[in-house]
């Protein structure tokens, strides 16, 4: 067949796609300017590129890529962006290649389209990796070009509305995950609400389907049994703000089956609880009459309270403006209202795209680099796996939002549940990481204190301190949790390359003669290592026995004969000063040292050296040539151990036992009832203490109250800690 048959047949298969003077007449219809010449090359081009390819759902493939510009168009998108949705597919799944779209079409849609293509050349292991590679490119491309997500969003929502067609259960419920997860995030992020929730609604339908269908088949009841209610309400709310003066266009509808859901699951009611399935919006001329009909509507109905939120005195971070308020209407309904300007109007519903300017070749500046994308591209550059890139990006991107001022009234928006410590690492990397305290509203909290909508927060600092790894217990933010991690990863090969050295140290001690000045560099090239910090690593995390370091140091130390007494362990203890714990090393949950303990080190393979008491039993299960001999350092304190406190069956013993440990100053972490009969009480606590004098001291003053029958330390084998 030839290239002119080829071309009929392929416009045959066609008939009902989008038709080419049909998307051309749709762009010019809100931007004249645009090159209509280069549409029309690309749409051919991408016609005969694709060719008889088909889509799951039996349609042409040629299909998709037109539906996807046919979405960027409802949003008034420029021409190159609109060109490369046409082409968007054609680098991944034909035989064009990049350099032939630039030479066709420019650099500009070269790009986009390279930023868009799904990379499904890339070798990964996992879904996992290869989830995080492609988000890790896609982010990163769309940071240099935010259109390259909105191309995106309009690939997956047009995906989203034929999955049904894909035959895998397995397959369409990982795709709704992940656009769920991620996309449909993503879309909010950038305000364009109508993306978002088509893709929830559409992720729903796969995710859940049962409740999907029982929420939809509920809401398909209401409407059988509505008898204009939605209309006489509009009509109601449109009457009030006329007779006000306010020029209004209302609207009302019921609210999409996966919010209503979600407000089931938050609020842990049936749907027959629910009052609050219809939702109204009123639209008027300015931001002026948007505060007056708010006050005109609050005049008419009593308001819920703790529901209103005004979004135009302190916009989203995406730009979004409005006021939400929920009334009880006449009809003894719970309403929610929202009420905008046009304007705000607009950028609710195309978000970032309501702002296009088609005359400028590139995105607007504002847009460039706004600062969660910001955030995002810090997050991938701090995350060290792909599961570590997943969950940080989610997190930055799928939170709800508060609002909080620094002392200078700079505002910060913050997930629901952000503490100190996010607000200080959402200011600045640097800010978070020398964070020693902060005031909220001038009242100093702990920096684990949730911060509430509309509090002034003020950081405090000092250069010499740095991120600890206790606050990955309460932080939520993916950018302060990156950044910490990112810390943790640098201190743990700090302290592991200290604690190597010491024990190279103490395997040098060991040898029978002196060692030469080359004798480190010959070891390295025996074990294959390039230098010395890699040897120090691999003998502080035990990927390397001491017998080999031994023989690559000093051939020959193995082939002595095996009789023969070795050099005498160095009476020697390594200090874990200056060592972070959970970095260089763990203390043992089985038998909880503390500062003063004789403490003994067990090398675990790949893993940080696990610190025990000396005498304990998980000790007599391991081989000695693991054992590392440590020292507390002098000023080593702080620690938490576990007593095992039997009490009298009678009133007050425990508020005795209670206060010896306040008199003591020592922290009650946690307190069970392990065990009761008529006469005795059995409590296991875990208490943090400074020193074993300290612990000492305690258990002295248990055993010597009335009412206390026994106070001891207690040791648990090593599988029950």
């Amino acid at each position: 067949m030839n290239e002119g048959l080829q071309y009929v047949e392929i416009l045959r298969n066609f008939i009902s796609v989008l038709r080419q003077y049909e998307l051309v007449d749709r762009v010019l219809s809100y931007d004249p300017n645009a090159d209509e010449a280069l549409i029309n090359r690309a749409y051919v081009f991408a016609m005969k590129a694709h060719g008889n390819q088909k889509r799951a759902s039996g349609d042409p493939y040629f299909s998709h890529p037109l539906e996807v510009a046919g979405i960027l168009t409802d949003i008034h998108m420029d021409a190159e962006t609109i060109i490369t949705a046409i082409l968007h597919d054609t680098v991944e799944d034909t035989g064009t290649t990049s350099e032939e779209l630039a030479k066709l079409f420019g650099s500009a849609v070269a790009r986009l389209v390279d930023g868009v293509t799904k990379l499904s050349r890339i070798e990964a292991q996992s879904v996992t990796e290869r989830a995080a590679e492609n988000l890790r490119k896609f982010l990163l491309a769309m940071s240099d070009d935010i259109r390259v997500l909105l191309v995106k969003l309009a690939d997956r929502l047009h995906n989203m509305r034929t999955l049904h067609f894909i035959k895998k259960e397995e397959k369409r419920r990982r795709i709704a995950r992940e656009t769920m997860d991620i996309y449909a995030p993503l879309a909010e992020r950038i305000g364009m609400y109508e993306f978002m929730r088509e893709m929830q609604t559409l992720s729903f339908q796969f995710l859940e389907p049962e409740a999907y269908a029982s929420i939809t088949k509920r809401l398909e009841q209401l409407n059988k049994g509505d008898t204009g209610q939605i209309k006489r309400i509009i009509n109601g709310i449109e009457e009030l703000l006329e007779k006000a003066g306010i020029k209004a266009k209302v609207s009302g509808r019921q609210k999409h089956p996966y919010s209503i859901w979600k407000k089931l699951e938050e609020r842990h009611i049936s749907f027959d609880q629910l009052s609050d399935v219809m939702a109204f919006r009123v639209i008027v001329d300015n931001t002026e009459d948007c505060y007056r009909a708010l006050g005109i509507l609050h005049g008419k109905w009593p308001m819920v309270p703790g529901r209103f939120k005004d979004y135009i005195s302190t916009p989203r971070r995406n730009g979004y403006s409005s006021l939400h308020t929920a009334v009880i209407h006449n009809e003894n309904l719970r309403i929610e209202i929202q009420i905008r300007s046009q304007a705000m109007h607009e950028q609710a519903e195309y978000g970032l795209a309501a702002h296009w300017a088609y005359k400028q070749k590139t995105v607007p500046d504002k847009f460039q680099q706004s600062g969660w994308i910001r955030d995002l591209v810090e997050i991938l550059d701090n995350a060290e796996s792909p599961e570590e890139l997943l969950e940080h990006t989610k997190m930055a991107m799928y939170k709800d939002r508060i609002f909080a001022f620094t002392p200078t009234g700079e505002l910060i928006q913050l997930p629901l549940g952000a503490t100190p410590v996010d607000f200080a690492y959402a200011v600045h990397t640097d800010l978070g990481d020398q964070t020693v305290g902060a005031k909220v509203n001038g009242r100093v909290v702990p920096l684990g204190t949730r911060v509430e909508n509309g509090d002034q927060v003020e950081i405090l600092r000092s250069a010499a301190q740095t991120p600890q790894i206790s606050w990955l217990n309460f932080i939520t933010t993916g950018k302060a949790r990156a950044a910490i991690r990112r810390f943790v990863r640098h201190k743990e090969r700090s302290d592991t390359l200290t604690l190597g050295k010491q024990l190279y140290e103490a395997i040098i001690k060991r040898l029978p003669a002196p060692l030469s000045e080359n004798a480190l560099e010959a070891a390295l090239l025996r074990l294959n290592l390039k230098e010395a910090d890699d040897l120090f690593e691999a003998i502080a995390l035990r990927n390397i026995t001491d017998d080999a370091v031994m023989e690559a140091l000093m051939p020959g130390m193995a082939l002595q004969d095996a009789t023969a007494p070795l050099p005498p362990l160095v009476n020697h203890a390594i200090s874990i000063e200056g060592l972070t714990p959970g970095a260089a090393y763990d203390l043992a949950e089985c038998c909880h040292p503390v500062p003063g303990d004789r403490i003994v080190g067990l090398r675990r393979p790949h893993a940080a050296i696990e610190v025990h008491v000396i005498d304990c039993p998980h000790l007599a299960e391991t081989n000695p040539e693991d054992w590392v001999d440590l020292r507390w350092n002098d000023k080593a304190e702080g620690a938490t151990v576990r007593l095992k406190v039997i009490v009298k069956n009678q009133a007050g013993a425990l508020g005795v036992v209670a206060t010896i440990f306040g008199a003591h100053k020592a922290n009650i972490i946690n307190l069970v009832l392990a065990d009761r009969d008529e006469n005795f009480h059995v409590f296991n606590v875990t208490l943090e203490v400074r020193d074993l004098q300290h612990l000492m001291r305690i258990l002295a003053a248990l055993r010597a109250a009335d009412g206390v029958v026994q106070a001891e330390r207690e040791q648990l084998p090593y599988d029950q800690a």
